[in-house]
């Protein structure tokens, strides 16, 4: 049974690179540290590596609510530590008291400055305080060039990983009905919108999939999917539970709090 009739299309290159990953460690018995892997990703490497005696698995995303986090695939003669992930966190220091900043500017900003999304994980909001982990060989990169966030100017803070103040997701499961898994379909049911405007929000790039912006209304939605949506939130696509009387889909759901 091929390993990658689990998984879409899309998503056999990162298998490929996975097994690579595996190989690797196995040949050289030497460990094999990854980016910042999305939860989709993580879950793709787990699946890959399995139970497997000659290849261990561990994630650090900086702190235990972390979303984004880096893989270690190891010999098992190790015992990895925290240090192993080369992690670096910040505080973000700015004029909190006459300007607001929010998540999508300090995304835009570290982009801006030629970053790679998967060399930096979660960014942590409370209140005022705004926090950063990256990967140690970037930290000094960002350092030196990331100066302002919009038009804000900024500095950052370096801050030990214990520092961290995470939320970990929790979701409110509700169930509901669709007429088909399109991603149109689905978006318009989970969200209590029309079809229309469920291709609207999706044509204006507003919805994503497993982390992975989508553009195809006929995209076909699968258990355990992601959902996002600009303005709307997340949900997660539990359980496909079968057809009703009507041939509607019946569907149980997460919806992040």
């Amino acid at each position: 049974m091929s390993i990658y009739q689990h998984f879409r299309q899309e998503e056999h290159d990162f298998i490929d690179q996975v097994m690579e990953w595996k190989e690797t460690v196995i040949e050289q018995y030497a460990s094999k540290l990854t980016d910042f892997l999305d939860p989709r990703e993580q879950e793709i490497v787990k699946s890959v590596v399995g139970n497997n005696e000659d290849v261990k698995l561990a994630f650090h995303g900086g702190t235990k609510g972390a979303e984004r986090k880096r893989a270690l695939l190891y010999p098992p003669y190790l015992e990895p530590t925290a240090g192993d992930f080369q992690l670096k966190a910040y505080d973000l220091s700015y004029p909190e008291k006459f300007v607001k900043i929010e998540h999508r500017q300090v995304l835009g900003s570290l982009m801006g400055i030629g970053l790679k999304r998967n060399k930096f994980g979660d960014i942590f909001f409370h209140d005022t305080t705004i926090q950063v982990v990256v990967s140690s060989e970037v930290s000094a990169f960002i350092e030196l060039q990331l100066q302002e966030v919009g038009k804000v100017k900024v500095s950052l803070n370096e801050i030990p990983l214990e520092s961290l103040k995470s939320t970990e997701t929790s979701w409110d499961e509700v169930s509901t009905t669709a007429a088909s898994l399109r991603l149109d379909v689905m978006i318009a049911s989970i969200y209590n919108l029309s079809r229309q405007k469920a291709q609207l929000m999706i044509d204006a790039k507003k919805v994503k999939v497993n982390w992975r912006l989508v553009e195809q209304t006929s995209f076909e939605c699968q258990e355990g999917d992601i959902l996002s949506v600009r303005g709307f939130g997340r949900s997660k696509l539990l359980t496909i539970d079968g057809k009703t009387k009507k041939d509607k889909w019946r569907i149980i759901l997460g919806k992040q709090k």
